[in-house]
């Protein structure tokens, strides 16, 4: 178990100096999985704000999915954020996965938000 934390953090500080040196002003989007729940959100790194969010713990999307911890309801939560990304006027943004590899729900929520119009 200690292994895999290790690996976990050692991914996630590559993916976060990597962005470090990319982000040239561009939003982030973000992604944090649970075991339950998928979460997503766009920050504003310069001003220190969360500009878009979504997740499987909302009521509307709890409604339409039967679990919140699969790829389909990655790709609702990548559609979403994307949308409301869009609406609050940003089209570009640099992908943090955080420590995760990029598969699974991870990957579908990407793919589901780079289907919407977000490019990164």
């Amino acid at each position: 178990m200690a292994n895999s934390k290790k690996l976990f953090e050692s991914r996630k500080g590559r993916v976060r100096s990597h962005l470090k040196r990319a982000v040239k002003a561009r939003p982030r989007l973000s992604v944090f999985r649970s075991g339950k729940h998928i979460y997503a959100q766009v920050i504003d790194d310069v001003k220190g704000v969360t500009v878009a969010a979504a997740s499987t713990a909302e009521k509307d999307l709890r409604s339409k999915a039967k679990t919140g911890a699969d790829i389909l309801a990655a790709g609702v939560v990548g559609k979403l954020v994307a949308e409301r990304a869009i609406k609050a006027g940003i089209k570009d943004v640099v992908f943090d996965r955080g420590g995760y590899k990029y598969h699974g729900r991870v990957k579908a929520l990407a793919e589901a938000a780079r289907e919407v119009g977000l490019s990164f």
